[in-house]
């Protein structure tokens, strides 16, 4: 097996060969998704990298990684830093630094299938005013280097109903075309395989914790479409399920099918599909018009079937972390102190019992002590750590039902942590419970709630370097657009029917990591004073916080109403679903805190 210093040397190799200064090499796949199939980990294999954002540059003599906030730890740890220079992914832009080290006259392979548009454009002008050429090229030097590289996978996908659905292909198409002609467009260019998937009904099977079909397609302004995919990925019955209007053709005929677009206005998201894909098209001669995937909103806006599944599937799945964390709290009392691997592997199988349970939703994220100052954390990079007595454990996962997909994060207490420890978890928690509880406007963006979150921390100087909300699917992508909760800047306002996660957190390198984590959907609020349009929150996620790990002082007499009467709901709706000890134990950790 190649070591990753060869490994470098035979990509710097293929450079000179064709003449390049320096190449890209980006977490990324064709459809430039967050969770990309084993062919495409080109990163991963360049350097060791295995975190699901970064991005690294190989040059003639040397090399730099790029990763942002949440992989700092991460990356010391996984990459050799006598290879590879370490840079922050946001405070030092990647084309600015680029223009910063390389000579004028310099070359720099980019892969236009692997960055989007908007990307590849403003680092082309950024580089350009240095002398620089980035240069568009398919034929990645990662892939000629790469002899073992993994095989295309291309499994029938599955084909879900209007009970699981709430709504036929066809009225999604036709609904989302009417958008099309408003916006004076004749096509709308889908890059999206979530979207794709949600738009035709389908789930992918190819990559089960994020089940979508890989796919492009072109959707017509009249709700006919053109689906661009490997004709494996397509289960018999497949076109009766789709309805009329659906036309099939291999993805590798895509610039033939582009050619029927030219002279046509195309809508298409140059900072979400890639430069490639975009390119070619107006090379077809399409008129490409900048705007969202016209599915995004659509999809984000559950509806009445889409909110009760997800329900459904969280009670489900609040059973198995109760299970698990019934089991965990025995095993900690009786000395037997178990490994990262084992906690997590425990917690799949109390999963995988579940009805319409699918797969995980992501990696469990199972950190014990120190390990859980790494917010994406995997215990499979390395040797698992055992649990450390008088610390905690973080455990950050979910899974994916036919009728929801599911995220949550709960920090334990193992043995007794110390008074910083509680007093940092506490402050936590009381942002989770602030956001929790918000009421707010329509018209209100993510970015204007993030600070509630974040309130109590910030008093005391102190932050998290992550997002306190991303968006969630419905049997799709645990992470998905455009809403979000997060410092930074989003336009997209949260409307009813959007599920968001609501995860503070704590970090302290070397020492510990907290964090909590419930999914919320929004929805009107249910009032009969104020003047209307006002909008909440209601919590999907029902499984209890550790109480042991609160400082009750730092509580008031509302944060303390909030945790009771949610403990009381989780003891309600998941109490009757668990017997004996298991549901002893939720009796227990449900007890209400003295006021």
């Amino acid at each position: 097996m190649m070591r990753i210093a060869d490994r470098l040397g035979a990509v710097r190799g293929r450079l000179a060969q064709c003449g390049y200064d320096a190449c890209l090499v980006p977490r990324s796949d064709e459809y430039l998704g967050e969770y990309i199939p084993e062919r495409n980990e080109r990163l991963r294999w360049l350097s060791g990298f295995s975190g699901s954002a970064g991005l690294a540059v190989v040059l003639r003599d040397t090399a730099a990684i790029f990763v942002d906030g949440r992989y700092t730890v991460q990356v010391g740890s996984e990459v050799p830093s006598d290879l590879f220079e370490y840079h922050h992914l946001l405070d030092e832009p990647l084309a600015d630094w680029l223009a910063s080290v390389l000579p004028a006259k310099s070359r720099v392979a980019c892969d236009p299938r692997l960055h989007s548009l908007q990307w590849f454009r403003a680092a082309q002008k950024t580089l350009a005013e240095a002398k620089v050429d980035l240069v568009a090229d398919t034929d990645n030097p990662v892939d000629r280097c790469w002899a073992d590289r993994p095989a295309v996978v291309a499994k029938p996908a599955l084909l879900l109903g209007d009970s699981l659905t709430g709504e036929s292909s066809l009225s999604k198409r036709q609904r989302i075309a009417a958008m099309l002609v408003k916006r004076g467009c004749d096509a709308a260019l889908l890059f999206a395989p979530d979207s794709i998937s949600w738009l035709l009904n389908i789930r992918g099977m190819d990559m089960p914790q994020l089940p979508v079909v890989q796919s492009l397609a072109m959707l017509a302004a009249d709700g006919s479409i053109t689906l661009l995919v490997d004709a494996r990925r397509l289960p018999p019955g497949f076109p009766e399920h789709a309805g009329e209007g659906v036309r099939v053709v291999p993805e590798e005929h895509v610039v033939e099918v582009f050619a029927a677009y030219s002279g046509l206005r195309v809508l298409a998201d140059a900072g979400a599909a890639s430069a490639w894909v975009q390119l070619s098209l107006a090379n077809a001669g399409a008129i490409l018009v900048d705007g969202a995937d016209p599915v995004q909103l659509p999809k984000a806006r559950k509806n009445a079937v889409e909110s009760e599944g997800s329900r459904s599937a969280h009670r489900r799945d609040a059973v198995a972390e109760i299970r698990f964390l019934a089991w965990l709290d025995a095993e900690v009392a009786a000395g037997r102190l178990h490994d990262e691997a084992t906690l997590a592997e425990r917690l799949y199988r109390e999963r995988a019992q579940g009805e319409r349970f699918h797969a995980c939703s992501f990696d469990t994220i199972s950190a014990a002590g120190a390990n859980a100052a790494m917010c994406h954390y995997n215990h499979l990079n390395g040797k698992p750590a055992a649990l450390p007595i008088d610390s905690v454990y973080l455990v950050d996962s979910g899974g994916q039902y036919l009728d929801g997909t599911t995220d949550i994060t709960r920090t334990v207490a193992i043995g007794k942590p110390d008074a910083e420890i509680c007093r940092l978890f506490t402050l936590v928690l009381k942002g989770h419970i602030a956001l929790a509880r918000v009421r707010f406007p329509r018209g209100t963006t993510g970015t204007q709630l993030d600070g509630f979150a974040r309130q109590f921390l910030w008093r005391e100087g102190l932050d998290y370097d992550h997002g306190t909300g991303h968006g969630v699917g419905v049997f799709l992508s645990v992470h998905e657009g455009p809403q979000r909760i997060s410092k930074a800047v989003s336009t997209v306002p949260l409307l009813p029917g959007m599920i968001v996660s609501n995860e503070p957190g704590y970090y302290r390198d070397g020492a510990f990591g907290m964090r909590c984590e419930n999914l919320q959907i929004v929805r009107e609020l249910d009032s009969a004073t104020g003047d209307g349009g006002m909008l909440e929150f209601e919590t999907l996620s029902l499984v209890p916080f550790d109480t042991r790990l609160l400082v009750i002082e730092l509580l008031d007499a509302t944060e303390i109403a909030w945790l009771n009467d949610y403990h009381q709901r989780v003891m309600d709706e998941i109490g009757p679903l668990l017997a004996g000890s298991e549901r002893d134990w939720l009796l227990e950790t449900t007890q209400p805190l003295d006021t």
